[in-house]
Parts: structure tokens; C-alpha cells; sequence
């Protein structure tokens, strides 16, 4: 009887699911450096003031240096992605031909990464004597290979595929991933912005001391807000997109589109495969092990992870101003034990009020002094803890 659980995902293929949940304990792993590396104490930036005639400009005096360990992570995610899928072609071209492929058709499976349609054709003619059955023109695996190609893009060059192979073969033959500084976003406080995305973006290049990052007449006093990140250079090119952003869209697209398609012919697979499941152990039944993973993917947990951090040093600020407030340290401690996720909740229950409203400066005002009480319940059972304790 065929297990109704992922009853898409044939038994030759259940090892693409491992694949993948390993590319994204990898993402998870590079998380972790970020956000130790973006939290850390004396920032990842450093600035200072330089005077010239009548301005003050804001140069970078110095800009933290990112770990070795993350460009090599990068790289080895990348590789296992790219590995997720070639293996699920030579199975399922293997599964569709109806024996082991021999030798000179094996090593005729690969994925291309056709910008043109030309190209494509060029390696489909390269494939008509010797090529699996199924990879040939007309064959079933062609045609799935044929709707994942990159010049189906308005940009070919953007590709998820096309990136995903210009990242893998530098990485492969050259160098590592190249990482780098980059200055996300930045606004000056006194023109506090409605969201992020009304900012001007700013130019996609790393970050390098002696940078003039902005310029204020001699004398002004502006403070600005800073939105620090790390790009990766797409090899070749003079883009520098954010890190994880592109980790993030190559892994989804891997996971969600094209495994999919190579496996069944479709996008409709379901239920789609988890971002990760536990593949530190063996499991007699893998297709429930993997029903039992995670959608929620590693970038999406260091998005929450860093939204969190930053939620709970304002909440410090905002909370101690408050009348019957606890200390600064006690309502880090209470903030400190919540989940991320307890803390981006709470947060979210704060409506912004550009426009001072008054009912909305009456709502936020009450659910701050309902989150002042909740963190005054923690201290005092923090107290009341303390007090029963047995001196040693």
C-alpha cells in the first residue's frame, strides 16, 4: 500500500529532501555569525566626524571584519543546492529510462543554465546520440528541464538558476563566496521615516573606510540611524545584493519550484517540502520524518531573531520611562526570557502614529503599562524566587 504522505515524492527521490534540509541547517549556521556579528557590542560600523569649510561630514572610521567562516558556509550552501538538484535529474533520469544509465549517458546529465534559447538548443543536440531517452528532444525530462531555463526570465542574467550556477562555479574553481560591508539603509532622525520602504535605496557597494556617508552644514547637530548588512557579490558583476536575500531566493526557489518540477512535471506539489526536517538521525519512516519538518525557513528565523534583538533594547527605553517602572535590568531580564517570537508579537500590538492621533496615542499608551504590569509580575516572581531560596 502506497504511503498517502508525500506519496509524490517516489522512494529514489527522498534523499532531495534531505539535501535541501541540510542546505538550510547550513543557512541556519551562517545565521548564527550574523547575528553575533551584527549584535556585537562596538557595532559593525565605526564613524567619525571630518571638517571641511563650512560642512561636517560623517566618514566611516572603521568597519568590522566579517568571520572567514561565513563566505565558506555561503559556498558550501550554494554547492549542496545546486547538488539538490543534479541528483534528482540523474534519478529520475535513471527512474524514466528503466535501467542504471551507462557510462557515456551518465556523464551526459547535467542541468544547464540556458540564457538563450539557442543555448538551450545546443545542449539538447549535444545530448541526441549518446543523452538519456528522456533528456532528448521530445523526451519527458527535457521538457521539465526546458520550463526551469533562465532565458524564460524578462532577465535572464536573474535568474534563480542562473545565479545559483554563477555562484557555485566561481566558488568551485575560484575563490569562496565574496562577502562584503554594505549600508542597507540609513535615515536621519529628525525625518523619521513612515517604513523603510520610503527610503532612497542606497548605492549596492561594499562599505570601505574614508566613505563620506552623509553632510550636515558646519555646526548641525543630526543624528542618524544606520541599517548595516552583508552582500554577496554576484561574480562578475558589480552587484552586492543582501546576503541572506539571496540565499533566501535561490533556496525557495530550489525548494518550492524546481524540485518539484524535475520530480513530477509540476509545481503543484503537495504538500510542498519543508524547509528542514531532522536528518541527524535515521528514521524508519522518512516520509513521515519529513512531514514532521519545519516550513519556517533559517532566513526567516534570523529575520524574527534580529527584529527581535533590536524590539527588545527599545522596549527598555520605553518601559523605564514609565511611571512604577522596574529597572532597566529587570525589564531586560523579563524581556530576555520571552520567545522572539512572544516579543515580535507584543511589539506588533504598537500601531505607528505619524499623524499623532490621539485614540491611537491612548491605545499604545495602555498597552504599554499592560506590558510595564507584566514585567513588573515577572520581577516580583523573580523576588519572591530569590526569597525562597535556601542560603548556601
Amino acid at each position: 500500500m502506497v504511503d498517502s504522505v508525500y506519496d509524490w515524492l517516489s522512494e529514489h527521490h527522498l534523499g532531495v529532501a534531505a539535501t535541501l534540509s541540510h542546505a538550510d541547517e547550513l543557512i541556519g549556521q551562517i545565521s548564527d555569525l550574523l547575528f553575533d556579528y551584527q549584535t556585537q557590542t562596538e557595532g559593525v560600523v565605526g564613524l567619525h566626524e571630518v571638517r571641511a569649510d563650512a560642512v561636517s561630514r560623517t566618514v566611516v572610521d572603521h568597519v568590522a571584519p566579517i568571520p572567514r567562516k561565513v563566505p565558506l558556509l555561503v559556498a558550501d550552501v550554494l554547492v549542496a543546492l545546486r547538488a539538490a538538484l543534479e541528483h534528482a535529474l540523474f534519478a529520475e533520469a535513471e527512474y524514466l529510462d528503466g535501467a542504471p544509465l551507462e557510462e557515456k549517458a551518465a556523464r551526459l546529465v547535467d542541468m544547464p543554465a540556458s540564457e538563450t534559447p539557442e543555448k538551450f538548443e545546443q545542449w539538447t543536440k549535444n545530448r541526441a546520440s549518446n543523452g538519456p531517452v528522456s533528456l532528448r528532444a521530445g523526451g519527458e525530462l527535457h521538457r521539465r528541464v526546458a520550463d526551469l531555463q533562465p532565458f524564460h526570465h524578462a532577465d535572464p542574467r536573474l535568474h534563480p538558476l542562473a545565479r545559483l550556477v554563477l555562484h557555485t562555479n566561481h566558488a568551485k574553481h575560484r575563490t569562496p563566496a565574496i562577502t562584503a560591508v554594505r549600508l542597507a539603509a540609513m535615515y536621519r532622525d529628525d525625518q523619521l521615516p513612515r517604513s523603510l520602504q520610503e527610503l532612497s535605496p542606497r548605492p549596492e557597494e561594499p562599505l570601505r573606510v574614508g566613505d563620506v556617508i552623509a553632510e550636515t552644514s558646519l555646526g548641525a547637530q543630526v543624528a542618524v540611524t544606520l541599517f548595516p548588512t552583508v552582500g554577496i557579490n554576484r561574480p562578475g558583476t558589480g552587484r552586492w545584493p543582501v546576503l541572506m536575500h539571496e540565499l533566501d531566493e535561490i533556496s525557495r526557489w530550489v525548494r518550492v519550484h524546481a524540485v518539484p518540477r524535475l520530480l513530477t512535471g509540476t509545481e503543484q506539489a503537495d504538500p510542498p517540502l519543508p524547509a528542514r526536517y531532522k536528518i541527524s538521525v535515521g528514521h524508519q519512516d522518512e516520509r513521515r520524518a519529513i512531514a514532521a519538518g519545519s516550513t519556517t525557513t533559517a532566513v526567516v528565523r534570523h529575520l524574527q531573531r534580529l527584529s527581535a534583538a533590536s524590539a527588545r533594547v527599545d522596549m527598555v527605553d520605553v518601559l523605564h520611562q514609565l511611571e512604577d517602572s522596574p529597572g532597566r535590568e529587570q525589564i531586560s531580564a523579563w524581556l530576555s526570557q520571552l520567545t522572539d517570537e512572544d516579543v515580535l508579537t507584543k511589539v506588533s500590538s504598537l500601531k505607528a502614529n505619524h499623524d499623532y492621533d490621539p485614540l491611537v496615542m491612548r491605545q499604545n499608551a495602555e498597552i504599554l503599562i499592560g506590558l510595564r504590569d507584566d514585567a513588573r509580575v515577572f520581577v516580583c516572581g523573580e523576588k519572591s524566587n530569590d526569597a525562597g531560596k535556601t542560603p548556601p
